[in-house]
This record gives structure tokens, sequence and C-alpha cells, in this order.
């Protein structure tokens, strides 16, 4: 039985469990294959950098209270989070990375930052 290779399906020779012709040929392939995730990742993970980058740039120190049209004249997208924290008390922090906010009166959020490690 014959085994081509699975970038240009040309004829391998050589060792049984050669899946491609040369270096070329597997780079192509392994390439195409990652395009679509990241075509799906890249523009996320684009957004959840800018949100950092603006609340890193707000919030140099621990935390600071910061007026919604503030934020959002910065660029900053609020639907784009890396995780969520709930308090005991029922508040929800929305985290980018380490740095997260939090509605704390009518257009007002509160920014921290946390400090602990990984």
């Amino acid at each position: 039985m014959e085994r081509e290779c699975l970038d240009c399906g040309s004829v391998l020779h050589g060792r049984s469990d050669k899946k491609f012709c040369d270096d070329q040929c597997r780079s192509n392939f392994n390439n195409r294959m990652k395009a679509g995730i990241n075509s799906i990742m890249k523009p996320v993970n684009s957004i959840l950098r800018k949100n950092h980058a603006i609340l890193s740039r707000l919030c140099p120190e621990s935390k600071i209270r910061i007026k919604k049209d503030d934020l959002l004249k910065n660029g900053f997208n609020p639907d784009y989070h890396t995780h969520l924290h709930h308090t005991q008390n029922g508040n929800t922090y929305y985290f980018c990375y380490e740095l997260g906010y939090m509605k704390i009166e009518n257009e007002t959020f509160l920014i921290v930052r946390r400090n602990d490690k990984v």
C-alpha cells in the first residue's frame, strides 16, 4: 500500500510512519490546521489585550473609581472578560486577567488589581 504526503499528496518513501515528504509540507499542513483555530481566537484575544491595557493604564495602583463613560471613551469593551469573581456579599467582579471591575453606583465602576500569584 502506497502512503501519500498529508499535504501535497505525493508518494512517500522511507519510514513506515512517515506522514510528510519534507519539512515544508509538514509546516504547511500544521499551519493550515492552526489557521482555523487562530481565526476564531485572534479577534477575542485582541479585544482582551486592549481591555487589559485600558484597565492597566487607568488603574496603576491597587484600585480606582471611574465613570462608565470614561471607560467606554477609552475603547473599553465590557462584553469581553476572562473570568468572574463572586464575593460573599453578592457582588460580581468581571476580570480581565488580574484587573477586575465592578459596578458600584449608577454609572461608576471600581477597578481593582489582584496581586496574588497563580
